[in-house]
């Protein structure tokens, strides 16, 4: 019996084998490898890319205004959701293409690796070396339009998912030149919505016309009243954008540096300048006018160049002695804005969506060129040389001290068996993934917190008052403050450059303040310092926000919870249409007089005088929190510690430069800056806690 059920097995595997046949190869046509993978594209279907779609019509502009054929671009954010992106260029061909037998501009709109960048020398140079940029915008939009000017005419062709609707049509005369785009992208592809971001858009285009001097660039969004316009137009090309970047920051030397030259068919531009002010290193490098956000060969060489000219000039020039060992490339980089830009005619981009530069002649040119011209500044300028280097040298003994402090810390960790903070209550779990550690503002709190917690796997780390402002001190300092020390002991994965999230004991780090101005200023603090010396935690995703109540409602023995102001009042109008559903009531309108009781038991919603029109209220009772100590330990749990009950908010970065200057306005040494947030924006500020 057990041998025909042997065979029988035989017998399924091979049938199994047998079904995979030439049926089961699919060929993907047209631009259906798009529609089905679109991230290999784009990078994503979430909001950044969306944004791509607007980035890679526009890039096939700014090819024509590299090229010297276009000095105007436009884009529109139209009513309807739709995108309208105009160039005043040379216009798509339009004359039937030999090898597809279609118009030539159906044949870009709807064929992947089609374009003028493939050695047809339209184009010497351009960012769009895999040619799928306007069809893969085709390919994920549920309807675009073409819109060409030339040949003395205007030429439209319509699109659906990356089909043709019907054949190009002539249209009327035309005397000027240009391509329009107008395309809505498919919500079915962007789940998360079709709602194109203003400020991203300006921030990107604004980028964008640094890049390209002597090229006009304007937003338009039709979605708002009045509609909104932004106009950009720089001469000084990425000299002017390195002042841009630099900010309210005082420069540390009088000339910014800039230089532009050409190695091996590469054009090489670099700009930098170095701040007075203690702030993080900005470096930006661009090929062909794409942001390489993940560096590349260019930037590799930048660096290389600039640690070897800086310790040549100061080993020639006395500042640093025979025995002193060499400044490092983070010593060189501190305080340093910096753009460095080439232009190539065939980039080999790591991925479509072109965040590294993998040529390795880009490496070689960037090198030669802006070591050569740097030397030059450096001899030609002794008073910013000075000052350049005295700013290194500053960075270097910053770095010996702050190793020698975290050596300090570190040390005494091992040296205490690990002994972990006395105030730290961890949890019983070792598994990082299953541990989660709350930092809670105060030891009221923490008492609350360490009642009410799941001690397999929930720990405790309560602070007292408000931890050290670490945008405004070094590392060193930072480390003599006990708050931060004992929150570097409990992670258990060392700090800044030392840090090792592979030894992190706690994979979600939530943190828990009171719902008011002082704990707004905690979390604030503890954002600062997580963001400087902790990143890798919010890359990953483990960083949190706990979300405690603001009020607690009961009416009867109904008790509920309520996070925002909007929450309150949609719980007590359900009271309100539960108690007239249950009593048969007819509406009723009446007045409401609130009562505040003493600190504690909140507001008392009373009875008043009933007019006809609305319900009405009686016996409903609203405690207002005003801390986390207010609440006792089974309130705690239920509300905000529960994994079944509790609201978290994940911190991610969604653009790490623009939160690295809000983050040094906000919490840096310098009032101007800040004085000039509060001022722009006060008046937007709702429910101001004083």
């Amino acid at each position: 019996m057990a041998k025909e059920n042997t065979n029988d097995q035989i017998k399924d595997k091979t049938k199994k084998k047998s079904d995979y046949t030439a049926e089961d190869i699919y060929v993907l046509e047209g631009l259906d490898p798009v529609r089905q993978r679109p991230g290999m594209y784009i990078g994503s279907t979430g909001i950044d890319g969306l944004h791509h779609l607007i980035w890679e019509v526009v890039d096939n502009s700014l090819d024509e205004a590299m090229g010297g054929h276009c000095d105007l671009i436009e884009v529109i954010l139209q009513k309807d959701g739709s995108v309208k992106c105009t160039d005043n260029g040379r216009g798509i061909p339009v004359e039937t293409h030999k090898k597809t037998g279609k118009s030539a501009l159906e044949t870009v709109m709807t064929t992947l690796h089609a374009g003028g960048k493939f050695g047809s020398g339209a184009y010497k140079v351009s960012g769009g070396l895999h040619g799928v940029g306007v069809s893969v915008v085709c390919a994920l939009s549920k309807y675009m339009k073409s819109e060409i000017c030339r040949d003395g005419f205007k030429w439209v062709q319509e699109f659906a998912f990356g089909k043709p609707k019907a054949k190009i049509k002539k249209l009327e005369a035309c005397k000027e030149t240009g391509t329009a785009q107008i395309f809505i992208p498919d919500e079915t592809i962007f789940k998360t919505g079709i709602v194109f971001d203003k400020k991203k858009v300006i921030r990107h285009l604004r980028q964008q016309a640094y890049l390209t001097p002597g090229v006009k660039i304007n937003i338009r969004d039709e979605r708002e009243v009045p509609v909104f316009d932004y106009n950009f137009y720089f001469e000084g090309g990425i000299k002017s954008y390195v002042k841009y970047l630099l900010g309210d920051a005082e420069p540390k030397h009088d000339n910014v540096f800039y230089c532009q030259n050409e190695r091996e068919d590469v054009l090489v531009e670099v700009a930098l300048v170095y701040a007075k002010e203690e702030i993080e290193c900005v470096e930006e490098s661009f090929a062909n006018n794409i942001n390489t956000g993940e560096g590349g060969m260019h930037l590799t060489g930048f660096r290389t160049a600039l640690t070897r000219v800086i310790n040549d000039y100061a080993r020639k020039n006395g500042y640093l002695k025979e025995k002193e060992e060499n400044l490092t490339g983070n010593d060189v980089r501190e305080g340093l804005v910096s753009i460095v830009s080439i232009k190539i005619k065939e980039p080999q981009f790591e991925g479509q969506t072109k965040a590294k530069l993998g040529n390795t002649e880009a490496k070689t040119a960037v090198e030669s060129v802006f070591a050569e011209a740097f030397t030059e500044f450096l001899e030609k300028n002794p008073s910013d040389a000075r000052g350049i280097i005295e700013s290194c040298m500053l960075s270097a003994r910053a770095r010996k001290a702050a190793k020698a402090a975290r050596t300090t810390v570190l040390r005494k960790g091992v040296l205490d068996g690990m002994a972990l903070p006395g105030k730290l209550a961890d949890c019983s779990s070792k598994a990082p993934e299953d541990s989660e550690l709350y930092l809670v503002e105060g030891d009221s709190a923490g008492g609350s917190s360490k009642m009410a917690r799941d001690r397999r796997f929930q720990a405790i780390l309560p602070l007292r008052g408000k931890v050290l402002n670490v945008e405004r001190a070094r590392l060193d300092k930072i480390l003599a403050n006990n708050e931060i020390k004992n929150l570097v002991i409990a992670l258990g994965a060392a700090i800044a450059q030392d840090f090792d999230i592979e030894k992190t004991r706690y994979h979600r780090i939530i943190i828990m303040s009171d719902a008011d101005v002082d704990g707004s200023h905690i979390r604030t603090l503890l954002l600062t310092l997580f963001y400087r010396y902790f990143k890798p935690l919010i890359e990953r995703g483990y960083l949190y926000i706990a979300q405690p109540p603001l009020y607690k409602i009961q009416a009867g023995k109904c008790q509920e919870y309520a996070y925002t102001e909007e929450d309150k009042d949609e719980i007590v109008l359900d009271i309100d249409k539960n108690k007239a559903q249950k009593a048969k009531e007819k509406p009723l309108k009446k007045e409401i007089e609130e009562k505040t009781l003493e600190e504690g038991q909140g507001e008392s919603l009373l009875e008043g005088e009933a007019v006809e029109g609305e319900v009405k209220r009686t016996g409903v009772n609203v405690q207002r929190y005003k801390g986390l100590g207010e609440m006792n330990p089974e309130e705690l749990w239920e509300t905000t510690m529960s994994p079944s009950n509790r609201i978290l908010l994940q911190v991610n970065i969604e653009d790490a430069k623009q939160a690295d200057q809000m983050f040094d306005i906000l919490m840096g040494k310098e009032v101007l800056p800040r004085k000039k947030f509060i001022q722009a924006h006060a008046k937007k500020v709702k429910n101001l806690d004083i």
